[in-house]
C-alpha cells in the first residue's frame, strides 16, 4: 500500500509532536514551565503569584515528586522551582537546569504561604492554567491550554504579547489533524515507512525509556512495583514486560532525574507504549527494524485512542498505551490486521474501567495491570479469539469499539472526573 505525500507527512508530524522528552511528571513540568516563562516576561522573580488551574492539573500535580528538587512535591513547589531555576526554552525538560542553589531558593520562597495563591479554574479544558505575577511594579500573565507546552496567551502590563486565539473546547486545535488515524492505515504505515524518517523520533524512546525502566528495577522508588513483580513472578517474558514498564513508572513518579520520551502528553504512557514492545523484541531476538516498525504501531494506536479525549481525563491513559503495546506485539510477531484488531478489542473490553486519580506511585500498578491485560488480549488474538459485537462495549469493528471507549472517556466520565477530583483534593 502506498501513502500519498500528505498522509505520510501527517503521520510523521503526529509522532514528532507526541514523542518528545520530559523530565519527571509532565503536569509539574507544565507548572514549572509556566513559572519560568512568567519570570522571563517579568524580568524578575515575582513578589506574588496567582495561579488558576483546571482540576486535572491539580490532581496530577499534588502527589508526585518533582525531579531536580531533592524530594519536593506539590503545586507551589513546581511553580516556584520553575521561577527560580527553570529554563522555558527546554520545554518539558524545563527543570533540567535547576541547581542546588535554585532548590534552596525555591524552598525559602515556599516558606511564605502568601507568595503563591492557587485556585480552581472553571474551564471546559482538561489542561488549562493561567498564571499571573507582579514584580517591581510590573504585572504579567501566561496562559497554557490543552497541551503541556502550548502557551496560548502572554501579557505584560496590560499589553498582549501573544494570543493564539485557541478555544477551551477544542483539545486538538493546536495539533496536527488526526483524522487520518485508523488501525488499518497505522499497520500499513508501519510496513511502509522509510526508517531514516522515523528512526530519529523512535530511537530516543528505546534508549531513554529502557534506561529509566532499568533504573526503576535497581533503585528504591515508590512502592517498587516493578522490582516486586520480577522478584515474585520470575523472568518469563510476559512478567518482565509488565515489571519493566511498572519499574519505569516507579522511578518517574518518585523523582528520578532521567528523561522519558512521552506519548500523548504522558511519560507513563510513553513508557507503557514502548517498554513491553522492546522487551518482547529483545526476547525473540527480532531486528531493530522490526522493533522500530512495531513502535510506530504502538505509539500511533495509543495516540489514535486518545484523540478527542484530551491530555487529561478520568480515564487512565495506561489502558490506551498498553493497548498500543499489545497491538504492536501482535504485529511484531506476525499477526495480521484482524489479529491486531482483536488484541485492541480484547484489551478495551477488559480494562477500560480503570480511572485516573492523579499522578503518584500507584500509577506503576495500573501500568502493570494494563500491560497484563494487553498480553492476555494478544494471546487470545493469536488464536483468533475475540469478544463479539454486543459483548458490553464491544462493537462490530475495532474502529467503532475505539470510538465508543473515546466517548466513555471524554463524555461519560465527566461526573467521575469531578467526583474523583473532590475526593483527591477535599
Amino acid at each position: 500500500m502506498c501513502f500519498d505525500a500528505e498522509k505520510y507527512t501527517n503521520y510523521l508530524a503526529i509522532l514528532s509532536e507526541e514523542l518528545i522528552p520530559a523530565l519527571g511528571c509532565t503536569e509539574p513540568a507544565c507548572l514549572a514551565l509556566a513559572g519560568a516563562k512568567l519570570r522571563a516576561v517579568l524580568g524578575a522573580i515575582p513578589e506574588h503569584i496567582d495561579l488558576r488551574m483546571s482540576g486535572n492539573l491539580i490532581k496530577n500535580t499534588k502527589s508526585v515528586t518533582i525531579p531536580q528538587s531533592n524530594g519536593m512535591y506539590g503545586i507551589a513547589a513546581a511553580v516556584l522551582l520553575g521561577v527560580v531555576g527553570g529554563d522555558a526554552g527546554r520545554g518539558l525538560e524545563v527543570l533540567s537546569s535547576a541547581t542546588e542553589a535554585d532548590i534552596l531558593q525555591a524552598k525559602q520562597l515556599l516558606a511564605d504561604d502568601s507568595l503563591c495563591h492557587v485556585e480552581l479554574l472553571p474551564t471546559p479544558a482538561k489542561l488549562h492554567l493561567i498564571i499571573e505575577g507582579v514584580a517591581q511594579g510590573h504585572r504579567a500573565l501566561v496562559e497554557i491550554m490543552h497541551v503541556h507546552t502550548n502557551i496560548v496567551r502572554i501579557e505584560k502590563d496590560g499589553q498582549v504579547l501573544l494570543d493564539t486565539g485557541e478555544s477551551a473546547e477544542d483539545c486538538n486545535e493546536s495539533l496536527t489533524n488526526r483524522a487520518c488515524l485508523n488501525v488499518r492505515d497505522i499497520l500499513a504505515i508501519a510496513d511502509y515507512v522509510r526508517l531514516e524518517d522515523f528512526e530519529p523520533i523512535l530511537r530516543p524512546q528505546i534508549e531513554c525509556n529502557t534506561a529509566i525502566a532499568k533504573q526503576g528495577l535497581t533503585g528504591d522508588y515508590g512502592a517498587n512495583v516493578g522490582r516486586s513483580l520480577l522478584r515474585h513472578f520470575g523472568p518469563d517474558v510476559n512478567n518482565v514486560a509488565r515489571a519493566m514498564a511498572a519499574a519505569g513508572s516507579d522511578a518517574r513518579m518518585s523523582g528520578c532525574q532521567m528523561p522519558v520520551i512521552i506519548n500523548s502528553g504522558s511519560g507513563n504512557q510513553g513508557i507503557t507504549t514502548s517498554v513491553p514492545v522492546i522487551v518482547y523484541a529483545r526476547h525473540y531476538n527480532l531486528s531493530d527494524e522490526k522493533l522500530l516498525r512495531a513502535l510506530c504501531v504502538s505509539n500511533l494506536i495509543a495516540i489514535h485512542q486518545k484523540t478527542n479525549v484530551g491530555r487529561l481525563s478520568a480515564y487512565c491513559g495506561a489502558v490506551s498505551a498498553a493497548c498500543g503495546s499489545g497491538a504492536a506485539i501482535t504485529y511484531m510477531l506476525g499477526g495480521d490486521y484482524e489479529q491486531v484488531s482483536h488484541t485492541i478489542t480484547n484489551t478495551l473490553a477488559n480494562v477500560s474501567g480503570i480511572i485516573c486519580d492523579g499522578a503518584k506511585p500507584s500509577c506503576a500498578a495500573k501500568i502493570a495491570s494494563s500491560v497484563e491485560a494487553a498480553i492476555m488480549a494478544h494471546t487470545l488474538a493469536s488464536e483468533s479469539l475475540t469478544f463479539k459485537d454486543g459483548d458490553g462495549i464491544v462493537k462490530s469493528n475495532v474502529e467503532a469499539t475505539i470510538d465508543g471507549v473515546r466517548h466513555i472517556a471524554s463524555k461519560g466520565m465527566r461526573e467521575t472526573d469531578i467526583t474523583v477530583l473532590n475526593i483527591v483534593i477535599q
